[in-house]
């Protein structure tokens, strides 16, 4: 008996992941689709199922906060195989998403066809992205911002993310239940491993994977 393969759908639009639903049911055998609206629905479905297969994530979905989601995510399941599904064809950002953690880049256009071409290639463990027409190399900085992001924990992630969300130690400490004294820590080593001086150059830096995101993103 084939293995059923789990797939989280993580995207706002109730539509869209009904959509995605569809086409995947209708070309992938094997399945069990989960759904997800937002980057805490993700985590906790994630966190929750013994074993997930593939996520298909969208970039713009409440929490993400650009691709510093995806890096959360990537942080705290790591054996788990993200694909971004995204409206944007910026051959920068898909190269920024794989360089990020991301196993695949489906673009939310494609053809039927090829989107389920991709799910089928992505469970089968290989990589997926589509064809660039300015296939450059990730510029030094992208490279660089990719591997310091990549170094933080997942409690550090979250710390991050309230952080750039302008919440105080106080208030991140109640939120994650754990001290003022141990948020302090977690703030010192997000500087150290992002090398920057204070609070605001991290936001600075976290805030530049939101900002990278193209225009062109539009659902």
């Amino acid at each position: 008996m084939s293995q059923i393969n789990n797939i989280v759908i993580s995207d706002d639009h109730p539509l869209l992941r009904s959509a995605i639903r569809q086409v995947i049911s209708d070309g992938v055998p094997n399945i069990n689709l989960l759904e997800a609206s937002t980057l805490d629905e993700t985590e906790k479905i994630l966190g929750a199922a013994n074993r997930i297969d593939l996520l298909l994530l969208d970039i713009h979905m409440p929490g993400m906060h650009g691709l510093t989601g995806l890096c959360f995510l990537r942080a705290e399941f790591p054996s788990v195989p993200i694909a971004i599904i995204s409206a944007s064809s910026d051959p920068r950002l898909i190269r920024q998403a794989v360089a990020h953690g991301a196993s695949g880049y489906i673009l939310k256009s494609s053809p039927v066809s090829e989107i389920r071409e991709a799910i089928n290639s992505l469970l089968a463990g290989e990589y997926w992205v589509p064809d660039l027409e300015n296939n450059n190399d990730l510029k030094l900085e992208d490279s660089d911002r990719a591997a310091r992001l990549s170094s933080l924990t997942p409690q550090q992630f979250r710390v991050l993310r309230m952080v750039s969300e302008g919440q105080l130690n106080k208030q991140i400490a109640y939120q994650l239940n754990i001290s003022e004294a141990t948020v302090k820590s977690h703030v010192s080593a997000i500087l150290q491993k992002l090398g920057v001086n204070s609070r605001t150059q991290a936001v600075i830096l976290a805030t530049r994977l939101d900002g990278d995101i193209s225009v062109e993103e539009s659902i």
